[in-house]
């Protein structure tokens, strides 16, 4: 009977330690990149030249709280604090939403996230962050001048039919459900920008109109 207590109560504990290690697992919810660059604190281009683990405090139990250093060459500021960017924090594993770049200098990144209350920049893996190589030059032109002019609208992603908008201050956001991408030609060639009247809605750039959710032209 002892022996029975003692293998269900480690089993008992197995299953609490994934179920803590399912809690503890990094979530995010897909953004298009215009809510990604509204909702960032700093958004920049740069290349990264070097990182390191370093030692940022320590939690409520006395352990050291591990980040990763990344060390950056920034490139433009498109969004952000009136100082140069030259390093951005990250935590040191995906499982908690870190993010791995190439250190080799010769990458360029689109880089958002948050500023903490010194200023530095820490970045996870729910932030918007890519290659340049692979940004359209849609969104290249929309960093500098569209996503901002849409931060007063809200893209609410549509993931199944039927969907539609609450406010007239929503755009809905439909890849998934025309093309089967979190990241299709709306994320890639479209902007939701505030119109006269207050309400919004989608404006292409470069890119083809798509009839499946455009009603606007080029303003």
């Amino acid at each position: 009977m002892a022996c029975v207590s003692g293998l269900v109560a480690t089993v008992v504990l197995l299953i609490l330690c994934r179920v803590e290690e399912i809690a503890e697992a990094c979530s995010c919810s897909p953004v298009h990149p215009q809510q990604a660059f509204c909702n960032a604190d700093i958004v920049i281009r740069a290349k990264v030249v070097g990182g390191k683990e370093v030692t940022a405090g320590n939690d409520i139990y006395g352990n050291p709280i591990k980040r990763i250093q990344y060390d950056i060459k920034q490139i433009k500021m498109f969004k952000g604090p009136d100082q140069h960017i030259d390093m951005i924090f990250t935590a040191p594993s995906s499982a908690v939403c870190g993010v791995t770049m190439d250190t080799n200098g010769k990458k360029e990144y689109l880089i958002s996230g948050k500023a903490d209350g010194s200023g530095k920049m820490h970045v996870t893996l729910c932030d918007l962050i890519m290659p340049w190589e692979s940004t359209s030059a849609t969104q290249k032109k929309s960093l500098s001048q569209r996503y901002q002019m849409g931060c007063d609208c809200k893209i609410t992603r549509c993931a199944a039919f039927p969907c539609e908008i609450s406010t007239p201050e929503e755009c809905l956001w439909t890849d998934w459900l025309t093309e089967k991408l979190i990241h299709g030609r709306q994320s890639e060639h479209y902007s939701c920008i505030k119109r006269g009247d207050g309400s919004c809605a989608w404006y292409r750039g470069s890119a083809p109109p798509k009839k499946e959710f455009l009603d606007n032209e080029d303003p």
